[in-house]
């Protein structure tokens, strides 16, 4: 999302986890908190039963978190910009919204408010399900508040429309001024530990560190002189979601994997297995024999976690040391030095004595990171930007101005999801996680207790289309869409509403992923995990 990045920080928190606490509103949106994000949930908890803080839940499944709501609206899948323009609707046209902040710190409003007027309650309702009172109520609430905070997670940005719903999330905050200061901001909660230290280090196709632009001639120069090069590419490579369709072309004939399982958590699963069967050559480095490194030439170990020093840095752009608690087996290195091998044996003399000179590459390159040492964060860590040696750490953003000087309003219409339900796929599929499981389960399956949770696969369905389509609690079932079929256990559940089932995609023997679209946003080339067509038949 590099035109948001600018303004909202690269994907990272505006505010500190901590900082959730200040607010007198907290706007929970595309995020399971309490299943995916535990201990960070427990703030809202803390927030909403001690502080009193006021909490809406905006989500299509009525998940635990909407226990402490004083507001859960439940929209149909892939509805969201019509709900937040809504509620802007709402506060524009009862003058609610923060004009000095509008006025001083904002450009483009006009734009958004000639966007946002279509958007009456009623028109809303139409398209989201939500009943027009209950989109006034939530409106008034969040614009009410002195300091209120927007969470959010991948269900916002796994849609066609992923950005366009960042983006609007971000107008919703600029136009009530809740941005810079404690208890605001939009929060997005990163989906896997240290995703933001990856993005931060140039794990993008079109960025170097710290979101340097791979076109920029000054950031091209710095990473030469310190890396002893030239030559370096000024164009964008690709992002995985394109890589892997050109391997099934022939264009990408190698594939280098580190720590992912794609052969469980990418769409269409069907159409990326023969994608990546069509490789020449593809090496997995992982600490397991995962689905995918099965299907590799090479298989290279990796320390874990607990088996190495570094830093990770986690979503609210805090960079902590981790240090190493236990020895790994005998012959398995740490990812840096296994990168470094491989460059070694292509020609290239990329070598470290230990993890702080990495460290002190990346501050020397990086301005975000310039003033992270590893002293600085021996005891507690360092929220980037932190530019200098002395700097104290930038823990909420925007304070003053955006990066970009004034935060611009994007007018946004509504666009409808890739794929709808029709009469041959009735239903429409969201998928997500449980708490007892994560991500592929790669590390969790291996842990007899949580297994024993969560042992299977399950599909949540209303009892009203359960009873409709003739399917009992606990039986089995396939489910198909136009792409691929699995099997699955019913779960009848109140969680979730009529015309929409819920599957969780860890369990590879009945990967989801076989199911969802592989349709892009068009601007962050992110999946539309969160919303495909299926139907629903008893098992054969």
């Amino acid at each position: 999302m590099a035109g948001l990045a600018a303004a909202f920080g690269s994907g990272a928190m505006t505010n500190t986890i901590a900082d959730i606490e200040e607010a007198d509103v907290i706007l929970i949106t595309g995020s399971n908190t309490t299943e995916n994000h535990p201990v960070l949930s427990a703030g809202v908890k803390r927030a909403v039963s001690f502080k009193g803080a006021k909490l809406i839940v905006i989500d299509p499944r009525q998940i635990k978190i909407t226990n402490f709501a004083d507001i859960w609206l439940q929209p149909n899948l892939g509805t969201d910009v019509a709900w937040i323009n809504g509620m802007m609707n709402v506060i524009i046209k009862e003058d609610l919204y923060d004009k000095k902040f509008v006025k001083n710190r904002t450009e483009n409003f006009e734009n958004l408010k000639k966007m946002v007027e279509k958007y009456t309650p009623e028109h809303v309702a139409g398209i989201t399900g939500i009943p027009a009172q209950s989109l006034i109520d939530a409106a008034r609430l969040y614009a009410g508040a002195k300091a209120a905070s927007i969470l959010y997670c991948m269900g916002i940005t796994q849609h066609t429309t992923g950005t366009d719903n960042v983006k609007s999330l971000a107008n919703l905050a600029m136009l009530c001024g809740n941005i810079g200061f404690p208890g605001t901001g939009v929060n997005p909660l990163r989906g896997q530990n240290n995703v933001q230290g990856a993005c931060d280090m140039g794990g993008l196709p079109n960025v170097h560190t710290g979101y340097q632009s791979v076109e920029s001639l000054d950031a091209l120069k710095k990473m030469e002189a310190a890396w002893h090069i030239s030559g370096l590419p000024t164009k964008p490579g690709l992002p995985v979601t394109k890589m892997v369709p050109k391997a099934l072309d022939g264009e990408i004939k190698a594939l280098y994997i580190i720590g992912e399982n794609p052969l469980v958590s990418d769409p269409d699963l069907n159409h990326a297995k023969k994608c990546f069967a069509n490789l020449d050559f593809m090496v997995v480095q992982d600490i397991f024999m995962t689905e995918t490194a099965r299907e590799a030439d090479i298989v290279l170990p990796a320390r874990c976690f607990a088996e190495k020093d570094g830093t990770f840095s986690n979503t609210e752009r805090r960079v902590q040391r981790i240090r190493k608690a236990v020895e790994p087996p005998a012959d398995v290195l740490d990812d840096w030095k296994i990168i470094c091998e491989i460059a070694k044996r292509m020609g290239y003399e990329m070598s470290y004595s230990e993890s702080r000179e990495i460290m002190e590459e990346i501050a020397s390159v990086t301005p975000s990171y310039a003033g992270i040492t590893y002293e600085r964060i021996e005891n507690e860590g360092l929220h980037w930007p932190c530019p200098t040696s002395d700097h104290p750490g930038t823990p909420i953003l925007h304070g003053k101005q955006f990066t970009r000087g004034k935060g611009m309003f994007h007018a946004i219409d509504w666009i409808a999801p890739n794929e709808v339900a029709d009469e041959k796929y009735p239903l429409f599929l969201t998928t997500g996680r449980v708490i007892y499981q994560y991500h592929t389960g790669t590390m969790t399956m291996k842990t007899k207790g949580l297994n024993e949770r969560a042992p299977e696969c399950f599909v949540e369905i209303s009892p009203e289309d359960a009873g409709q389509h003739d399917l009992p609690d606990a039986s089995m079932v396939d489910i198909s869409s136009r792409r691929g079929k699995i099997s699955a256990r019913v779960k009848v559940s109140d969680k979730i509403g009529n015309g929409t089932v819920f599957i969780p995609f860890h369990f590879a023997q009945a990967a989801a992923n076989n199911l969802t679209n592989a349709a892009l946003d068009p601007i962050s080339g992110i999946p539309e995990f969160k919303v495909c067509a299926v139907k629903i038949s008893k098992a054969a």
